[in-house]
């Protein structure tokens, strides 16, 4: 079994009297791709949001490299090296492709945001950014505005702008979210070159495609961990399918 790289223990985060998430742990492991799913309102985007520092936890402990980092700023968990992307594209489109992977690059240097001005002078930022953009395949999409790729394309550009913060962990919120069975395939293509180099965590509703990538599959169901387990075990296990039965927001 691979590096522990992220872990979370009895983690929990209430909005009044809301639980949100309740006493939820994991393990994420290095050069796997974990997949989280479950129901509409599971839990998933919170867990991921505590996980990248944009939510405190009401308790529980993150643990980042056999370091507790659960008190940490959001800015501290991506120079940490742990990056986020989101349900909806992130991007700046009225710059270009790389115009935005400097941008994403600058937030693990730190220093004031001067759009667009010094920080694509330096060196080095251009060349995480070209780096990035390199990986996912949108090399010749330098120097064209991210208003004029597909949207395809833009999904592919989130994922550079936050390979361009130099992380360890990618935490991935439906990376595929509105797109046909081909540009799904190209991210599906991508998600497997980049699990050689990183540890992922996938929350996706694209079944076919979390079937396709997973090495591990967490199942939650309101706020809390049901099961994790290989995809081939999550199949079949009759806990799942008691949890999923008559419910159309998600088909095993």
């Amino acid at each position: 079994m691979s590096n522990i790289v992220l872990e979370a223990e009895n983690l929990c985060k209430f909005w009044g009297g809301l639980k949100a998430l309740d006493e939820f742990s994991i393990k994420f492991y290095d050069k796997q791709i974990h997949s989280i799913v479950g129901p509409n309102g599971a839990g998933k985007s919170t867990l991921l949001n505590l996980l990248s520092g944009a939510y405190q936890a009401t308790h529980g402990v993150i643990i980042y490299n056999g370091k507790p980092i659960t008190s940490a700023k959001s800015y501290e968990f991506c120079r940490s090296g742990i990056g986020r992307s989101f349900q909806k594209t992130n991007i700046f489109h009225t710059q270009t492709c790389l115009e935005n992977c400097c941008i994403a690059a600058q937030q693990q240097i730190g220093g004031s945001f001067k759009f667009f001005q010094n920080r694509n002078q330096n060196k080095f930022i251009i060349k995480a950014a070209l780096s990035a953009l390199e990986k996912v395949g949108l090399t010749e999409r330098a120097k064209t505005k991210a208003s004029q790729i597909s949207y395809g394309e833009q999904r592919q550009l989130e994922i550079a702008m936050v390979l361009a913060t130099n992380p360890k962990v990618i935490l991935l919120d439906e990376p595929m979210a509105g797109m046909g069975h081909e540009e799904s395939q190209t991210i599906v293509k991508l998600l497997m070159t980049l699990k050689s180099q990183y540890c992922i965590v996938l929350v996706e509703h694209d079944m076919e495609a979390v079937f396709e990538l997973s090495d591990l599959m967490t199942v939650m169901v309101d706020g809390q961990h049901l099961i994790t387990d290989s995809v081939d075990n999550i199949r079949s296990n009759p806990l799942v399918q008691d949890a999923y039965l008559g419910n159309d927001d998600e088909v095993f």
